[in-house]
């Protein structure tokens, strides 16, 4: 495919496409489908599970890996991200993550808590996590190379709209598919023998059983469905995106640590850039905060509200996750807009005020209707945050064609700031047995990149 001229609507329109394609892994693996499932793996009310030889919380132990598949891209992102800058082919790294996490989708298929598989079972959560979020790197580099500043947030927020309309459209598929299995073609039916000889309370809980059972392979039939997904519609974005920038260079082994000393390099740049620098350190404060409730929200509801039954539970979660997707949709175009009209720092200031609101909410909330209103309030500042985090770091970048670097960095501080937070939250849940009092901390990290984002100043200096 021949190179677009930066600014085309067909090149910005495959660029944001790409969100089409994997936030269906965000959707279904990491906020919905695959909490309520890991959830319903455990059926004693005591939720441990053994593995690397320890006896973890189920919730921490998740939590624990999620955080140490961030450690891994934060460490190997720098290093690829150096090598496509020279190699000139960060889409090549940006299919391999891709397909990796495609693959792992598929194989949690296989998901299980028992001792033998737990390992592997994790190895595949591993490779969806690494993969989505390896391949962003490269994905939220190109953002600068294909658009004009003046473009940015408007393509940014469309990336994230497509993103949240194309995995609900997934997702009302999959949740069709667990809810009612039997229009899917999925077995729920009994033995005869139960059928003939058993009492109608025998009856009837067979049918449950079996129509769980039924929904559990539904689940499990709905990852396969999101690695397609993510493989087969990444492949416009992959067939319109240019290769990158070619310097001359082939990958040598002093390529391979170039990434490193390119971050050094930033990183002394930051120095001489006081608005950038000031941004990125209450950027990766607040990210730190946003990322691990929006990884956690699934558990937290799972675990910490009182649903009345298993179906109500399961119901409850589904209905709250389509409202933060819905939602988040108009969030995302409402803090586009009032960004034009009062400023990137300012707007952040207030949807920072909001998610440190809603820490302390979480913390007394125990009702559904309590979490419903809850999901609609992260719904609305889940998009937006995101959405220009991204695209105000990419206004306030110096002139450069290094942008790899420059955004390698950013996501950089992004994954070690969620490291920090899902450890921090994770070892709370382990120590006292309660998320609540994970959830609350958080506020503490909203008030900080306040006050942070309150020392950015207008014009660089």
């Amino acid at each position: 495919m021949a190179n677009l001229k930066k600014g085309s609507k067909k090149l910005l329109n495959a660029w944001a496409f790409y969100d089409w394609a994997n936030s269906v892994y965000t959707l279904t693996i990491a906020s919905s489908i695959f909490p309520i499932f890991y959830s319903a793996l455990f059926i004693s009310e005591i939720k441990n599970i053994e593995a690397f030889g320890m006896v973890f919380k189920s919730t921490a132990l998740i939590t624990y890996v999620t955080a140490f598949t961030f450690l891994v891209v934060t460490f190997t992102s720098p290093i690829l991200s150096g090598i496509a800058d020279y190699v000139g082919n960060k889409k090549n790294f940006m299919k391999f993550f891709c397909y990796v996490g495609g693959a792992g989708c598929i194989g949690l298929y296989w998901f299980s808590i028992e001792p033998e598989r737990i390992h592997l079972s994790l190895l595949f959560y591993f490779m969806g996590l690494i993969g989505y979020w390896g391949s962003l790197v490269f994905y939220n580099s190109y953002l600068p190379d294909i658009a004009y500043p003046e473009q940015q947030d408007r393509i940014s927020a469309k990336g994230f709209s497509l993103g949240y309309f194309g995995s609900v459209l997934l997702l009302v598929l999959n949740l069709a598919m667990v809810m009612k299995p039997d229009w899917f073609g999925f077995d729920i039916s009994i033995s005869e023998n139960i059928r003939e000889t058993g009492t109608e309370a025998q009856i009837s809980e067979a049918l449950k059983d079996a129509k769980n059972s039924a929904s559990m392979e539904a689940m499990r039939v709905a990852f396969i469905t999101v690695g397609l997904w993510w493989i087969l519609f990444s492949q416009y974005t992959f067939y319109i995106l240019p290769k990158g920038v070619s310097k001359g260079h082939r990958v040598t082994k002093d390529l391979v640590f170039n990434g490193l000393k390119e971050l050094k390099s930033v990183w002394l740049q930051l120095k001489q850039n006081l608005r950038l620098k000031r941004y990125l350190v209450a950027f990766f404060v607040f990210s730190m905060a946003v990322q691990t409730i929006m990884l956690v929200a699934v558990y937290f509801g799972e675990e910490e509200i009182a649903w009345g039954s298993a179906d109500a539970k399961t119901t409850g979660l589904i209905v709250s996750i389509l409202v933060i997707q819905l939602v988040a949709i108009l969030g995302a175009f409402l803090t586009s807009r009032a960004s034009g009209i009062f400023g990137n720092i300012k707007t952040l200031i207030v949807v920072n005020f909001i998610w440190m609101g809603l820490c302390f909410y979480a913390y007394f909330m125990e009702t559904p209707i309590q979490f419903y209103i809850a999901a609609s309030l992260v719904g609305l500042v889940m998009g937006g945050i995101q959405s220009l985090a991204r695209s105000t770091y990419s206004k306030f970048l110096p002139a450069t064609e290094d942008t790899t670097s420059y955004f390698s960095f950013f996501d950089v501080a992004e994954k070690i700031g969620i490291v920090i937070g899902m450890v921090i939250f994770a070892t709370i849940d382990q120590i006292t047995g309660s998320m609540r009092n994970a959830i609350l901390f958080l506020f503490v990290f909203f008030l900080i990149g306040i006050v942070l984002l309150f020392r950015v100043p207008k014009e660089n200096k």
